[in-house]
């Protein structure tokens, strides 16, 4: 029996403009900051459209604890603005978490206040135009180019005008409006697990660490057990903590199952049973783990972190041959050597983790930012078209500012010679402008376009 669903019709109605600027940028995490600044930067007027009242996206909304690598275990592989804001997040720290990660650019711990007034203020010097609270709910196009998009908030429904629109929404929010070409998760619908991160203060670190060391219980062993024995339910042996001091840690612990965050129903769910698993890890702390007596739940994040949802078929699909083989492309615009990392997608299932050798990463073309079938739009993050693996490699944060950088830069470009064609762009003028913006393309390409 097929489910009726019930439908409504709306009056046709006019609805006021509410900007028109050169490039439209949908999304304030990672790839829509890198998007925005880089856009602004290279003199296109921007607005910055995000449902939040902060930007950082996973890394402020979802409170995910640390930056995933920025190097190939020898070299920084993600360079330029997404640098730019690790090292300025890190000199807005306390002088003891300076001295401890200043040299480093590997799983450093995220503040996430201060990168949320970071990015606020970034803005403001970058002259980005950015608008909170705010969603695009419908598309207006013709002809494959969308000439307007609708958003929605307080102060009511309104429409706003671009030359270039970047999708950020991580989920591929905008293309999916557009009626873009999109494929979920696995073969079968599969999709990674949703987290919910979490902080925790008053702890002690040297006393876990002291007990790590004396007792040689590290905490894989005591989650092992607690679970053998019923009293922790975590599917997974493993929890990510990030120390901000001595007494607040940030963590990646625990799986929500079944959550695609490209449901509201979906999301609903992932927030209610995630913070009811953080309550539940963190009485098992407090009762199992030397240095975490007296811990207190500071804050849990405002969504579930999600993973993985929609990912655009582009006019070229990175795939794990091209990720194994470390692959450059004639178009290349991004590297990444973050390994392949997608999580179990049910609790009895594993992880698959494929390495990269040190120094070694492959090329992220600019073809697989543009969705096929739509001609203005640039989308960037964890969205972009490529195979499951590969996405499970390409998604993390640092890949996103570094996508996200390209395809600002390449809407300004668009946008001084007054197209609207994406595939329009002439790729080394592209390729330059990022490498004198501090980008690492590779070594080739670096070496032809450096000063």
């Amino acid at each position: 029996m097929v489910d009726t669903v019930l439908t409504i019709q709306i009056p046709e109605r006019d609805i006021p403009i509410y900007a028109e600027v050169d490039v439209v940028v949908a999304g304030g995490g990672p790839s829509g900051v890198a998007a925005a600044l880089a856009a602004a930067r290279n003199g296109a007027s921007v607005l910055l459209i995000e449902q939040r009242g902060y930007l950082g996206g996973m890394a402020t909304v979802s409170q995910v604890p640390a930056f995933c690598p920025y190097t190939d275990h020898i070299k920084p592989v993600i360079r330029g603005i997404g640098l730019e804001i690790l090292n300025d997040m890190k000199s807005n720290m306390e002088e003891t978490f300076q001295n401890e990660w200043r040299e480093q650019l590997d799983w450093v711990p995220i503040d996430a206040e201060i990168l949320k007034r970071l990015l606020d203020e970034k803005m403001e010097e970058a002259g980005v135009k950015v608008l909170y609270h705010t969603f695009v709910g419908h598309v207006l196009q013709q002809s494959g180019i969308i000439e307007a998009v609708v958003i929605h908030n307080k102060s009511g429904t309104q429409a706003v005008k671009g030359n270039i629109y970047i999708d950020a929404t991580s989920d591929a929010d905008l293309t999916y409006l557009a009626g873009g070409e999109l494929v979920k998760g696995g073969d079968d619908g599969e999709l990674q697990p949703g987290t919910m991160c979490f902080v925790l203060n008053n702890l002690d670190r040297k006393k876990f660490l002291s007990s790590v060391e004396i007792h040689g219980r590290d905490l894989k062993h005591a989650i092992s057990k607690a679970k053998s024995e019923g009293r922790l339910r975590v599917a997974r042996e493993w929890a990510g903590i990030s120390w901000l001091n001595d007494h607040t840690a940030g963590f990646n612990f625990g799986h929500v199952f079944g959550i695609d965050g490209s449901n509201a129903d979906d999301l609903t769910r992932g927030a209610i049973e995630g913070r009811a698993l953080v309550e539940h890890i963190t009485g098992w702390l407090r009762e199992s783990i030397p240095g975490f007596e007296n811990a207190f739940l500071t804050l849990t994040g405002e969504q579930i972190g999600i993973r993985e949802t929609r990912r655009i078929i582009g006019d070229y699909i990175v795939t794990t041959d091209d990720f194994l083989k470390c692959r450059s492309f004639p178009d290349d615009i991004a590297r990444n050597a973050y390994f392949i990392d997608i999580h179990m997608t049910k609790p009895t299932s594993g992880m698959t983790m494929i390495h990269l050798a040190p120094g070694e990463s492959h090329g992220i073309p600019y073809r697989a930012l543009l969705p096929v079938g739509i001609e203005n739009v640039i989308v960037a993050g964890r969205a972009i078209s490529t195979d499951r693996a590969t996405q499970g490699s390409a998604r993390v944060m640092p890949n996103c500012f570094a996508m996200g950088e390209a395809a600002g830069t390449a809407a300004a470009i668009l946008a001084e010679k007054g197209s609207r064609r994406t595939r329009s762009i002439e790729i080394p003028s592209l390729q330059s402008r990022l490498v004198h913006q501090g980008a690492w393309l590779g070594d080739l390409i670096n070496e032809q376009y450096k000063e």
